[in-house]
């Protein structure tokens, strides 16, 4: 039935191809029907006999045709039977009704054999593109699969397997590794024996030879019914890369163990951290030397090892490093596991990113005692030695390699009576006789340009005029690399040459020891345009961390500060050219990437012509110079602010309840690091409350500094608070520090802070939220530590809400408000503040006051002190130059004097005013407006209504944004 279905239905042919195949049917069928007919009438057989060959041709036909030619050779047959067959002469005739009942039999016998036979075949088409389609799903899939019978044997393999074993009739069993085949075998009969799942790792020969390492996975089928296992599937999966992975891993872990053996025996102590400083890590040395254990030693538990005194400064240091990303070194003392503190350098060393984040930070720690001993004995010894040389009675003198003096002993000196720089110019002085000049000069040369020693006689002019012969000996010193880098001579007055060779010879080696550590920097330069470098002594290049090649080749731009080679360039360029001798300070970058601050005197050595040969540089390291006079600088300039903006209290005067308050408020927050506003009315001695709130600090030690914002023009205000850097404006010919550096880790006294324009306002925000600001024209951050205090006898509220004044600002501000009552609700405190004014003020006058009137004090406390404290000083002050006797006594007049409009001081209405918010105030003032019809000033103008001065209701009708002519207009 497959092979027929196969055959019927498995063909794509055309129209064409399967007409032809109808008709070849149709023949074979008319075929058969004639043989039947043939063998009927030949052998005579029954009708019923003969139907039924004729129902067998015509069903067999069906079965290999269509629809077509089975109904055609039904018909044949039926014609066949009608008009072809002869019957036997005892066969009745056929009659119609068996006509028709055949023709309708063959013709649905046809019919539905045929609809069968088509649905069989849809169906085997079906599943033979299914079967493919998993076939070939099989065999492209990136895994080895197999089937296997129950028992284990092979039943199939995919496409990748037969691929990889290389022969479809290859035994796989032959292709495991021999090594891995026993174990191999025998969880796979385990497997089967049980029912589990298998799972195993092998390595499996491929078809050219190679063993891989492969995963072998096998599941089993079961029969849903019984549960009795059908056949197994099996894949296998190549894991020789995991495997590789798995060895390189095992490696690693290796090198990991040696590597930390290594750094345990290494001679040093090694350290890591984290990024934050957090210590992670230290080696079996550092562990074994402290005597801490790791757990001990790790986070912030190494300081136990330092020095009590220099524990803290570690800290504070490694904080400051961590904080900076950059590599450092430093010395501490560090105790021994035995109690024995020695010292030690530490160097840190950050790991970063590619982003430029440290990853963490390595270290080492070495020791430095004997190193330091030795130092101390040299540094001991190099006195011991100068006084020495010194004092020996020889002219002794050390030159660079070049021929320019370095180093000349005080014989020398008294001899010549000269300097050491004029000496250094002994070529074009009258030092050398003239007729001797020349040939010493040429034997100099010679010694220079060949590197042998040589000596020469000449006559040297004492400083009496007098000149005497010397026997000059010069002698090389010379480096590893046989190069000459100093020369020493010896200047030998012939007269007493015995003596002076005695002394020479007890004191030679003591004097070139002596020589090769002298602390200086010196370099030579070419004398043409461009100052080509020709020599730097060993103490330049190992500042540098150059060698002499590299620091001839090196670009000067590269190691001097990027802000000083302009101003070098253009102010040494003219002394240069016309060869004068002249000296700069500059910052010149160490090897480590610091700069440090030094002072450079160039000098010239000319020939007989006056040409300059060469260029001369001694150079002297003054960064600690610069540093402190830096730090002087800052201390005068905030010194010099609190001797300016000194207060005119010693000391809070007063007992009133009021004045309690705030001082219990001042004690409360002084301690803390709280921003504290200070609100009041003008005179009533805010500054004084925020010199007490910073004396009462935790940081009273540090600066003072007082800023009236009010008093700076707008133009200047962030330059003043921030500083500016050089060029950052017209008239910004250097950098100047603001007041909050100056300030730093003081307080800084923001007066009248309402009065501060928009854009100073934010970045005064970024102060207080960041602790940070850039100077004017800069780009660099600045953190500073600075406790901020401000003041104002402004409606802040109102400000706020006119738009005038920030209100994020305001609310930073605000933390602490302190309210400072005026003078008339601390009408208990004007006497005592009275006497007070009285001792300062007499004393200063040189009078002495020992009673005061009775009606004076009614006065001065029935008066309501509009300019509150301040005006009542001026009003003591004032009697106290006008009296005559032991007793003081004010004019009645001076409380009763009336200011003009425009400085009249506040009446209850604008108290009232300035304690109203924003909306209510803008609603009075409008009122007045349209009751004046617009007018401000004058008799009936809208300040004389309000009682307040027409500048300050100016002020008001900008502040709260009033239309000031729209109240004109509508009089109009």
């Amino acid at each position: 039935m497959n092979l027929m279905a196969d055959t019927a239905f498995s063909t794509k042919n055309s129209f064409a191809d399967r007409a032809w195949q109808s008709v070849a049917r149709f023949l074979l069928g008319g075929i058969g029907l004639a043989l039947v007919t043939l063998l009927s009438s030949r052998f005579e057989l029954r009708s019923g006999v003969t139907s039924l060959f004729y129902l067998t041709v015509v069903a067999v036909v069906s079965l290999t045709g269509d629809f077509v030619s089975s109904a055609g050779i039904a018909i044949t047959a039926i014609l066949c039977l009608r008009y072809f067959i002869t019957l036997p002469p005892s066969t009745p005739e056929i009659g119609r009704p068996l006509e028709i009942a055949a023709v309708v039999s063959y013709f649905a016998t046809a019919t539905i054999v045929t609809r069968l036979i088509s649905k069989m075949h849809k169906s085997l088409a079906g599943n033979r593109v299914l079967r493919d389609r998993l076939q070939t799903t099989i065999d492209t899939i990136p895994t080895m699969v197999a089937c296997t019978k129950p028992d284990g044997s092979t039943e199939f393999h995919n496409k990748r397997w037969q691929e990889f074993l290389g022969s479809e009739e290859m035994d796989t069993w032959n292709s495991v590794h021999s090594d891995d085949r026993p174990g191999l075998e025998k969880g796979w009969r385990q497997a089967i024996a049980t029912g589990e799942p298998f799972e195993a790792e092998a390595r499996w020969r491929r078809r050219d030879g190679e063993f891989v390492w492969m995963l072998a996975r096998a599941v089993p089928e079961r029969d849903d019914q019984t549960g009795r296992i059908i056949r197994w599937y099996a894949t296998l999966t190549d894991i020789e890369d995991r495997k590789r992975t798995e060895k390189a891993f095992e490696e690693i872990k290796k090198s990991e163990v040696r590597l930390r053996t290594i750094i345990d025996t290494i001679p040093a102590m090694v350290w890591c951290s984290l990024p934050d400083g957090f210590a992670e890590f230290h080696n079996q040395r550092w562990l074994d030397y402290t005597g801490l254990s790791d757990e001990e030693g790790r986070g912030w538990g190494w300081r136990a090892a330092f020095h009590p005194e220099d524990s803290q400064a570690a800290v504070d240091d490694w904080r400051d490093i961590t904080a900076s990303k950059r590599p450092s070194e430093g010395e501490r003392l560090i105790r021994r596991f035995d109690g024995e503190y020695r010292r030690y350098m530490y160097r840190a060393e950050p790991l970063m990113d590619d982003q430029g984040n440290v990853v963490r930070w390595y270290g080492t720690i070495t020791d430095i005692e004997d190193r330091k001993r030795a130092e101390d004995s040299l540094r001991s010894s190099e006195q011991n030695f100068r006084r020495i040389v010194n004092s020996i009675p020889g002219y002794v003198c050390a030159l660079t390699a070049s021929g320019e003096i370095e180093f000349v002993n005080n014989q020398v000196l008294e001899y010549f009576g000269k300097t050491l720089d004029e000496l250094k110019n002994w070529a074009a002085s009258d030092t050398v006789y003239p007729d001797d000049l020349p040939e010493v000069i040429a034997t100099w040369r010679t010694s220079i340009e060949t590197g042998q020693p040589t000596d020469v006689e000449l006559r040297l002019r004492r400083a009496d005029g007098i000149y005497r012969w010397f026997l000059l000996r010069r002698l090389p010193q010379r480096d590893s690399q046989g190069q000459v880098v100093r020369w020493y001579t010896m200047h030998t007055d012939i007269e007493d040459r015995k003596q002076a060779e005695d002394n020479i010879r007890r004191s030679e080696t003591e004097l070139r020891q002596i020589l090769e550590f002298a602390p200086q920097y010196v370099t030579v330069l070419a004398p043409d345009r461009d100052r080509t470098p020709l020599y730097a002594n060993q103490m330049v290049l190992d500042y540098l961390g150059f060698t002499l090649e590299e620091w001839r080749s090196s670009d000067r731009h590269n190691y001097f500060h990027s802000d000083d080679w302009e101003r070098l360039a253009r102010e040494t360029q003219s002394k240069f050219l016309s060869g004068l001798p002249h000296e700069f300070e500059v910052r010149i970058r160490r090897k480590d990437g610091k700069y440090r601050w030094f002072l450079t005197r160039w000098n010239s050595l000319k020939d007989e012509q006056g040409r300059v040969t060469r260029w001369y540089s001694a150079t002297f390291d003054i960064d600690d110079l610069k540093q402190a006079q830096q730090r002087l600088q800052n201390e005068n300039i905030a010194l010099r602010e609190e001797v300016d903006h000194a207060s005119m209290f010693e000391e809070i005067v007063g007992s009133s309840l009021a004045l309690r308050g705030v001082l219990s408020q001042v004690a409360k927050v002084a301690p803390t690091e709280s921003t504290v506003l200070i609100l009041g009315e003008t005179g009533t001695g805010k500054e004084l409350i925020a010199r007490a709130i910073h004396n009462r600090s935790n940081r009273p030690t540090g600066a003072f500094v007082r800023v009236n914002c009010a008093a700076i023009p707008q133009s200047l205000i962030a330059s003043e608070l921030f500083g500016h850097e050089k060029g950052a404006f017209t008239g910004a010919t250097q950098r100047r520090l603001g007041r909050f550096e100056l300030a730093h880790e003081g307080t800084i006294f923001l007066d009248e802070v309402g009065e501060l324009p928009a854009e100073t306002q934010i970045s005064l925000l970024r102060v207080l939220q960041e602790r940070e600001f850039e100077r004017v024209g800069g780009s660099q951050p600045i953190t500073v530590d600075v406790r901020v205090i401000a003041a104002t006898n402004r409606n802040l509220v109102a400000t706020v809400d006119a738009g005038s004044f920030r209100q994020d600002l305001f609310y930073r501000l605000n933390v602490f408000p302190i309210t400072v009552p005026p003078l008339r609700e601390r009408s208990d405190d004007i006497r005592l503040l009275v006497e007070y004014l009285i001792e300062r003020y007499a004393k200063k006058a040189g009078k002495r006051i020992t009673s005061i009137t009775k009606r004076t004090l009614e006065l001065l406390q029935a008066y309501d002190w509009p300019g509150n404290v301040r005006e009542l000083q001026n009003v003591v002050e004032r009697a106290i130059v006008l009296c005559e006797g032991d007793t003081f006594s004010v004019d009645e007049s001076w409380l009763k004097y009336e200011l003009p409009h425009e400085q009249r001081p506040a009446t209850e209405l604008q108290r009232g005013l300035v304690r109203l918010d924003a909306s209510r105030e803008k609603e009075l003032i409008e009122t007045a407006l349209v009751e004046c019809k617009g007018r401000i000033a004058g008799p009936g103008g809208a300040a004389e209504k309000l009682g307040i001065p027409r500048s300050t209701l100016e002020s008001k009708i900008r502040t709260l944004r009033i239309n000031k002519h729209l109240f004109k207009a509508q009089s109009a």
